[in-house]
């Protein structure tokens, strides 16, 4: 072979590498669905899960736990209320919400290209949220640092297919427990000019996210304009911790979206038959966003689920499964049905590494939640271990799974350039196309091109190193992450946020509580 082919074969290889390697176009800043959703459920069973879930609110209730002024709230509202328990009449809470939560709402970015519409036909994909560990090929598993977190913030600002920064990418528990959501929401609005999620750890956390927010967007900005959609788990089954309602109350009072997102595992925190855990979802969900409008009229809100099974033989969580998927499936018409926007999904997955189990397993939650209309899509990229790890390899594999959801909810080109009749007649019978004048014109964005499979015949692959999908997605984070530029931000705005982290962190002792 000469010089001139080897060199010719070589740039080829190279070509192709940064291809999968670099997105081949740019992302939008959210989905509009244009593709139709899947009912599972009929609507008998629909209207059966919602008088099951009343009667739940009516004869169980919820509790609330050592939290006065949410039981005084809901008691001046008409609820019953007994110790820590409250019972809802029947069709209380579905009014409230239905009269005040918003069925779509603009989550504003640092950068306004950037910002959101959560709910509708709209759809959102957002980075995984709150493991404890990270992991990599390199260094295999070990706890997150702020080093980790502002990397995982970086990649999720270089992927397109991503459109929100997410919130506490990994646990930085090189930081104290009690400051360490300073540096996250300062990371997020440095590092990042994506919409992002607040700190619910406690009340006073969230209010510094909102205060930080105030020092990026103006106080007066964030009283009317919503940026910021925060996390609210409720402690499942049929119960509400003051922490969780301290930061709730806190993102309403000032506007501020939130997740009511019941938490669970089928089996040990709900009933074990998917119709039983959909009503307890459903109870617990109006529940609490119930309580949002209570405390601010109008204030965004998203129905969220996160729901998965436990094994019957080890009590072990599993995931990718069929019953969770069915729960998605429901749970997402049940809050078509009350007028809200939905969060559910995510590449989830039990594997401890980025092989075929987390391949499978992701896949399963990721397309289910595609085709049952999520709005929110949490976890969509980098979880690994029932969500105890974030994995580098996983976030670049999930992210290209991310780019063929958006290409899917895109729907079908059918424009006179979709059709392609104008192909058809040039090349006519017993021809092929790859010359024609259609194919030129489209080729550049013709079909999906995955940023980590390879597709070449055996011999190439082998010279470009045998690598597998894991060793690419490797090579493609360092790659991203040795190439980052940090979004651009006003100095002033920078510096006021710099002032703000550093007199709060002198203002009290580190603590690990």
């Amino acid at each position: 072979m000469s010089e001139s082919n080897r060199r010719s074969r070589g740039n080829a290889r190279t070509k192709r590498r940064a291809q999968r390697e670099h997105p081949t176009r740019a992302g939008a800043p959210y989905i509009t669905r244009r593709t139709p959703v899947y009912e599972l459920a009929s609507e008998e069973l629909l209207s059966l899960i919602e008088l099951n879930a009343d009667r739940v609110l009516e004869e169980i209730g919820i509790d609330f736990r050592d939290d006065p002024d949410t039981l005084t709230l809901f008691k001046e509202a008409g609820a019953a209320v007994d110790g820590e328990r409250v019972r809802f009449p029947r069709g209380f809470c579905r009014q409230i919400i239905c009269s005040n939560a918003p069925k779509e709402y603009i989550q504003h970015a640092r950068n306004p290209e950037r910002s959101v519409r959560i709910g509708g036909d709209h759809c959102v994909l957002v980075p995984a949220y709150g493991p404890p560990f990270v992991h990599d090929l390199d260094q295999g598993r070990r706890y997150g640092t702020l080093a980790d977190f502002e990397n995982f913030v970086r990649l999720a600002y270089l992927s397109p297919a991503l459109h929100h920064s997410g919130g506490t990418l990994c646990e930085p528990v090189d930081l104290p427990v009690n400051k360490r959501h300073l540096d996250m929401i300062y990371g997020h609005l440095r590092w990042s000019d994506k919409p992002f999620m607040g700190s619910v750890t406690e009340p006073s956390r969230a209010q510094d996210t909102v205060d930080m927010a105030k020092i990026v967007f103006g106080s007066d900005f964030v009283d009317q304009h919503c940026v910021l959609t925060s996390l609210i788990n409720a402690n499942s089954p049929m119960t509400f911790d003051a922490t969780m309602l301290g930061a709730a109350r806190v993102y309403a009072e000032n506007n501020q979206a939130t997740v009511i997102s019941p938490f669970i595992l089928a089996g040990a925190m709900s009933p074990v038959t998917v119709v039983g855990t959909c009503t307890q979802i459903l109870a617990e969900a109006m529940a609490g966003i119930c309580f949002t409008q209570l405390v601010r009229p109008g204030a965004p809100v998203i129905f969220g689920t996160f729901s998965s099974a436990v094994s019957m033989q080890s009590g072990a969580p599993t995931f990718g499964t069929p019953e969770p998927s069915m729960v998605i499936f429901i749970c997402a018409a049940l809050a078509r049905r009350l007028g809200v926007p939905f969060r559910s999904g995510g590449g989830l997955c039990a594997s401890k590494l980025p092989d075929a189990q987390a391949a499978y397993e992701s896949a399963n939650t990721l397309q289910s939640a595609m085709l049952a209309g999520v709005n929110f899509m949490l976890h969509t990229a980098g979880w690994l271990e029932g969500g105890l790890a974030m994995g580098y390899e996983k976030f670049i594999l999930d992210a290209d799974q991310a780019g063929m959801i958006e290409v899917f909810l895109c729907g079908l080109d059918d424009s006179v350039n979709g059709q392609a009749m104008d192909a058809l007649a040039e090349v006519g019978p017993g021809n092929h196309f790859l010359g024609c004048a259609h194919t030129q014109a489209n080729f550049e964005n013709a079909f999906y091109r995955s940023t980590t499979a390879d597709s070449n015949s055996f011999e190439q692959w082998q010279s470009e190193g045998a690598l597998d999908a894991a060793q690419r997605a490797n090579r493609t984070w360092k790659k991203m992450l040795q190439e980052y530029e940090p979004p651009a931000i006003d100095e002033g705005i920078h510096e006021g946020l710099q002032d703000f982290v550093a007199q709060k962190k002198r203002a009290v002792p580190d603590s690990n509580i």
